[in-house]
């Protein structure tokens, strides 16, 4: 069984750091049909939203500084962001941000689990976070990609109470058994598994076609880094780069 919805510790939201917002709105727009709009506040420093109709889908931030690489950060849903950040912290993770309020919207914090993967927990208010999942364009899938597995299956499941379904072949994390997500061992210095970058939560977008979307994502001045693939038993995927050097996924029934 799969998770069709955001629920209490799974993916809630992805969001986009990019260094130029303006071309990964293009982008996104040819491969996945988004179209975004930015808040107009000074205050929220040119946040953009992406959306499928008027469904939030997704973020679009600027970067912040000079050495900060485009990659896409994957939200945790939580109940209460300072518990969560103390599970952090005692399952043996590092928390980088501390818990703040967004507006009305939620509180959030920024985190890291013990090889150095970033992620955000969230605590919704006004805003609940992705209002579509596993819909064509949308957020339907996220891998762990990490050198440090076995303190993964320790660290997750410590902060978040994850259950594992380990096979031969795959680990998935679930949500009481609904499966989200995956993990999968890469070594540090397997620059083209990981597009050349630390460990990391890879964001896979569900799509009605892998082999279209990448070509798309050519088209548009991406790179595939994994090109399309079926996987036995499983869909067929796809792991890409867009113009600015953002790795993200995609993955067809």
């Amino acid at each position: 069984m799969k998770l069709t919805k955001p629920v209490t510790g799974s993916p809630c939201w992805v969001e986009l750091g990019t260094p130029d917002v303006p071309s990964s709105q293009t982008f996104f727009a040819a491969v996945l049909g988004w179209r975004s709009e930015t808040d107009p506040r000074p205050e929220a420093g040119g946040y953009t939203m992406a959306r499928l109709g008027e469904d939030a889908v997704a973020g679009l931030s600027p970067t912040y500084r000079p050495d900060q690489r485009p990659s896409w950060t994957v939200s945790f849903a939580t109940k209460d962001v300072d518990a969560s950040a103390g599970a952090v912290r005692s399952a043996g993770g590092t928390v980088l941000m501390e818990p703040m309020d967004i507006f009305d919207q939620g509180r959030f914090a920024v985190a890291a689990d013990p090889s150095g993967a970033v992620f955000t927990l969230w605590q919704a208010r006004a805003f609940p976070g992705t209002q579509r999942f596993g819909d064509p364009g949308t957020l339907g899938w996220t891998e762990l990609r990490t050198s440090d597995p076995q303190g993964a299956l320790a660290f997750y499941p410590a902060v978040f109470g994850w259950t594992v379904d380990a096979s031969e072949h795959f680990t998935h994390w679930g949500v009481d058994g609904a499966e989200f997500g995956g993990l999968k061992e890469v070594p540090h210095d397997d620059e083209r598994g990981q597009g050349g970058t630390p460990p990391q939560w890879l964001p896979y977008f569900a799509v009605t076609d892998a082999e279209g979307t990448a070509a798309r994502a050519l088209g548009a001045g991406g790179e595939q880094l994994a090109p399309p693939r079926r996987v036995p038993g499983g869909p067929c995927v796809a792991v890409l780069r867009d113009r600015e050097g953002a790795a993200f996924g995609v993955h067809a029934p």
